[in-house]
């Protein structure tokens, strides 16, 4: 059954989530698409909201086909299928460089006058509006272990059952809504499922922080 939106989805994990209602986790979405979710979560569980900024790599001849990722420290989540893809390791270092000057210029962008939330000791919930690879929530949860949080809990509304298996072993905790069989894209499970513009999240994130 797909979600009407992002809104619907994002109750609906609030909903599986109010074990830890109360507890002030920390909620991070990986943008664009996850953060006005993350923010109806964290509102609903009492917590704080934030970004993990992290970024695909892009297959050579399909940008929407992640063949890894890399987090903002440039720690690298490289796909087994990645050589299969094209994706030379020359083409893989250009992409790296690509994709943090991305994030360099998203992060001046979402939180310019605050550093990020420090995670430690916290529960932390990262957030996503699906999976497809995985690659992304990867390298947010890698790159949030390094910071010792009390709890790493992965949470969205749908993934395939193969992406799941991959991600357990980053995180203490997975959340999953809806794990179909068929699977396309994630888009294919909402009814409504526009593009989120920076300047929403940026207003989310100055609502937050004020």
């Amino acid at each position: 059954m797909p979600f009407r939106d992002r809104n619907e989805a994002a109750h609906r994990l609030a909903e599986r989530l109010s074990d830890y209602k109360g507890k002030n986790p920390l909620v991070l979405a990986i943008p664009r698409g996850a953060v006005p979710m993350a923010n109806v979560v964290a509102t609903a569980l009492g917590g704080d909201v934030d970004v993990v900024l992290v970024r695909k790599l892009r297959a050579p001849y399909n940008p929407e086909f992640a063949v890894g990722s890399i987090d903002e420290c440039g720690w690298t989540y490289i796909a087994d299928y990645a050589e299969q893809a094209g994706a030379t390791p020359e083409y893989l270092e250009a992409e790296k460089k690509t994709q943090l000057e991305t994030m360099r210029n998203r992060r001046a962008q979402y939180t310019p006058i605050r550093p990020p939330i420090d995670p430690v000791g916290r529960i932390v919930i990262v957030l996503d509006d699906g999976l497809a690879t995985g690659a992304t929530m990867i390298s947010a949860l890698h790159a949030l272990r390094a910071k010792n949080p009390a709890k790493l809990i992965c949470a969205v509304p749908v993934s395939p059952p193969d992406t799941l298996e991959k991600v357990a072993s980053y995180a203490d905790e997975v959340v999953c809504l809806e794990a179909p069989e068929w699977f396309q894209a994630v888009g294919q499970f909402y009814m409504d499922f526009p593009q989120v513009e920076d300047e929403e999240v940026i207003a989310i994130l100055r609502q937050n922080a004020a």
